[in-house]
């Protein structure tokens, strides 16, 4: 570990939660748990608008927050992804062409881990940012009308 506490911590939170994805996709690597999460963020992110992607952010562990902001350009605006299918598309295209599981699959643990994780009210207003059709990719607790 570092000398420096917070580091340690974040580390140690980021894995745990990379754990909960390595584990319902398995068989899963830790590298393959950190590539999907990733993935996943990443197209989560750029389909929210922009206070959206500050509040998720406030709940993410640290080395986690500084992976989903990664390459952010908030004024470009949120894609205008509107089916669970399209969703899945553009997971896959950012995964590498080799990752051994459907991105369909990949994209429902990685929000299954985020809903057992994160706040429930915050998911909750999380989730009504996105058109009805992609709200189905949560756990069925979160899906709002």
């Amino acid at each position: 570990m570092s000398t420096v506490p917070v580091f340690d911590t974040t580390l140690r939170e980021t894995m745990t939660w990379l754990k909960d994805v390595e584990t319902a996709l398995e068989p899963c690597e830790r590298q393959q748990a950190y590539v999907a999460t990733r993935a996943v963020l990443h197209v989560l992110r750029d389909r929210l608008p922009t206070e959206a992607v500050l509040a998720l952010s406030a709940q993410l562990p640290m080395l986690m927050r500084g992976f989903f902001l990664e390459g952010w350009r908030p004024v470009e605006g949120p894609t205008h992804i509107r089916h669970v299918e399209d969703f899945a598309e553009a997971v896959d295209r950012v995964l590498p062409p080799s990752f051994p599981h459907d991105p369909m699959r990949t994209v429902e643990v990685v929000f299954a881990m985020l809903a057992a994780r994160l706040d429930p009210g915050e998911t909750s207003k999380l989730i009504r940012h996105l058109p009805p059709a992609l709200r189905l990719l949560w756990p069925v607790d979160y899906r709002v009308g």
